[in-house]
């Protein structure tokens, strides 16, 4: 009996030493909790309950060069009431005159809203929406209500901010200008100059605002205020014309749906600064419809066709292989090349014609016998004068997704004895439009190269954060001779030749046509040939102001497909609708004529009012009306009469004596 009580004495012990160790281990948990990871804790929960939120920056505006908006960030704003925060008496003395309110706002009976605002604070609803997603003025409007004026502490007002872009041009533009495209991931893409210039200047800084969870996922700020203001973004002045952009939107969607074509683009740029004036790029939809699909002028490689003739009669010129008197030989409209025959359009040939009349007619044969006869034997000579002109590398556009040029050489995939024959006259090589255009800028601009550019100045209001000047590419990509012929050519294509269509004796204009059979390769070409029809060149022929390309993808053949026929017809459209309706402003040298009497004079004024603010200075010897700015423009607030006219004579008040305020001095002519 003895043992078993004993046995049952141990095993107690056992179980109450247990124990006091198990109590010993909580004690030292909690002392731990407390003591060591108490403020690690405590970060948890407040994490847990509050956290800072980003307030999103409001992103800079786009302007035209002419100062209309093109793109900008409206602030819009979500309105809601936590019915709990105020106070019973608080809360029944303005529930009445804010439904009234809400009534005149909504248009709808004020008991209504009663109802609503009294089941919100019986269920406790810290988040309860009044508005959503309304303007300023209407924010402002709400903030004056009764109830809500008195703020987020005493009248639970809450208040949260978001920025939508808005494009006041619409769909013109829009794939130059940007826009926001958000995915499921809540990613965020930006093409066109919102994205190429967002980051650097549009994006501003972002703000952050304190918020408290109050339950079911919902957060409210915990002030009235924010912890980190944001700071708008720069607002960035592009080179684009509206007017010139609007002209040139509307002539290429015309074009595009009379022909029913798949896609086009059309760029205008200023010849002398290469500032990109109008970028148009429509694409067909499945209803017929057009919009800016993509920016095919700055994306889109593809054979340029007849408008790379230009480039070619040049480097045959420039390397005094041929001069614009040279005949060649065109035969009957076809000839064989390495066992494959090159055509002419023209049934039955031009025969033997100059080189330059073969450019004027586009003939193909014309174009590539002068490159087989004198590049056959040394391919590198045509190659590298095209890389000189940057032809085999992109523009370096900082508008993402440029497009990659393919002039290929020996040991290239696409090169063969047939290589140079074909890309005479623009097969078997790959330029963007905008590539392109800036050849044909080049010599328009008497051979001096400059690149295209979208964006001429960035601002924060009215402080200038950066300019951008021309860039030059080349400053002379020929010889002046080599500019002068190819200038009179590119004229007469348009007075006697492919473009002869589009000729006007009230307005001149120069360029090269274009078509390219693209898709060539599908074995059922014949049935249903896809060509690139395309016009690129310049206006006026003389002086020229604008440089302009246009290049119209798969035209319906049944009503025609020659560059000539249609995407000239737009160059002509938008060339003289820009002349009429579009103000010209010349840049004059000056209408000053140098003086060093005027200079020697103003150098005078200008000292005087540097150095005499608040004492009397010297104005013998002035003009009257240079006088009276000067004295009536010091910080000293007095009043000047002056007696006579001419150069002052005479002044009442001595050189160097103090002026006091209200003082009167009379000046003598």
């Amino acid at each position: 009996m003895a043992v078993n009580e004993k046995n049952i004495l141990n095993r107690l012990y056992f179980i109450a030493g247990c124990m006091f160790i198990f109590a010993l281990l909580i004690v030292f948990k909690l002392l731990s909790i407390q003591f060591v990871q108490g403020e690690k804790y405590k970060s948890m929960a407040e994490k847990r309950l509050v956290k800072n939120v980003t307030i999103p920056a409001n992103r800079g505006n786009i302007y035209s060069v002419d100062g209309n908006l093109l793109a900008t960030s409206i602030p819009k704003y979500d309105i809601r009431i936590d019915a709990v925060t105020p106070t019973s008496k608080v809360f029944e003395e303005n529930i009445k005159a804010l439904s009234d309110s809400l009534a005149v706002y909504y248009g709808k009976p004020s008991a209504n809203y009663q109802k609503k605002l009294r089941a919100a604070r019986a269920n406790r609803n810290r988040y309860y929406l009044l508005a959503r997603n309304v303007g300023y003025s209407d924010y402002m409007r709400f903030r004056s209500f009764p109830l809500l004026k008195l703020g987020a502490f005493k009248g639970g007002l809450i208040v949260e901010q978001t920025t939508k872009r808005e494009y006041p041009m619409g769909g013109v533009a829009q794939r130059t200008i940007g826009y926001e495209r958000v995915d499921d991931a809540g990613n965020v893409t930006r093409p066109g100059l919102d994205g190429a210039f967002g980051a650097k200047y549009l994006s501003g800084v972002d703000g952050k605002r304190l918020k408290q969870k109050i339950g079911n996922g919902q957060w409210k700020p915990v002030a009235d205020y924010n912890q980190v203001e944001p700071q708008d973004g720069y607002d960035v002045y592009t080179t684009i014309s509206s007017n010139i952009q609007d002209i040139a939107h509307h002539a290429l969607l015309q074009q595009l749906e009379y022909y029913k074509a798949e896609h086009g683009c059309v760029v205008v740029m200023e010849v002398k600064t290469g500032e990109v004036r109008a970028i148009s790029n429509l694409a067909r939809t499945e209803e017929g419809n057009y919009y800016e699909k993509r920016n095919y002028a700055v994306w889109e490689s593809h054979e340029p066709g007849s408008t790379f003739k230009t480039m070619v009669l040049t480097a045959a010129l420039e390397d005094k292989v041929v001069d614009t008197a040279t005949i060649v030989d065109t035969g009957h409209g076809r000839k064989r090349f390495y066992g494959r025959d090159i055509t002419d359009s023209k049934y039955g040939g031009y025969g033997k014609i100059s080189i330059a009349r073969a450019l004027e007619v586009s003939s193909n044969i014309g174009l590539a016998t002068v490159v087989d006869q004198n590049y056959s034997q040394q391919p590198e000579k045509f190659l590298n004068r095209l890389k000189s002109w940057g032809l085999d590398k992109p523009l370096g556009l900082p508008i993402i997704g440029e497009g990659d040029p393919v002039i290929p050489g020996p040991g290239h995939k696409l090169w063969s004895k047939n290589a140079l024959p074909s890309m005479a006259y623009g097969y078997n090589l790959r330029l963007t439009p905008l590539q392109v255009l800036t050849f044909y800028n080049a010599i328009a601009n008497d051979g001096v190269m400059v690149k295209p550019r979208f964006i001429k100045r960035v601002k924060e209001l009215n402080r200038e954060i950066e300019h951008f000047d021309r860039q030059v590419i080349n400053d002379k990509i020929c010889s002046d001779e080599t500019v002068k012929q190819m200038q009179e050519v590119l004229k007469n294509v348009v007075v006697r030749g492919t473009g002869r269509s589009l000729y006007s004796p009230y307005f001149s204009m120069a360029g090269k046509t274009g078509t390219a059979k693209t898709e060539y390769w599908m074995d059922d070409w014949n049935d249903d040939p896809r060509y690139v029809s395309s016009f690129a060149g310049y206006f006026p022929a003389q002086n020229p102001k604008y440089s302009c390309i246009v290049i119209i993808h798969k035209p319906s053949i049944k009503k025609g497909y020659y560059g000539a026929d249609v995407s000239g017809p737009v160059f002509k459209r938008i060339a003289q609708k820009i002349f009429t309706e579009t103000p010209i402003v010349e840049e004059l040298e000056s209408l000053e004529v140098a003086s060093q009497v005027a200079d020697k004079s103003y150098k005078g004024y200008y000292d005087i009012a540097q150095t005499y603010k608040t004492i009397m200075p010297s104005v013998v010897g002035m003009p009257v009306m240079d006088a009276v700015a000067l004295l009536e423009n010091m910080e000293v607030s007095i009043k000047v009469k002056v007696q006579g006219s001419g150069e002052v004579a005479s002044q009442s008040v001595a050189k160097g004596e103090k002026l006091k305020k209200g003082q009167t001095v009379v000046i003598k002519a």
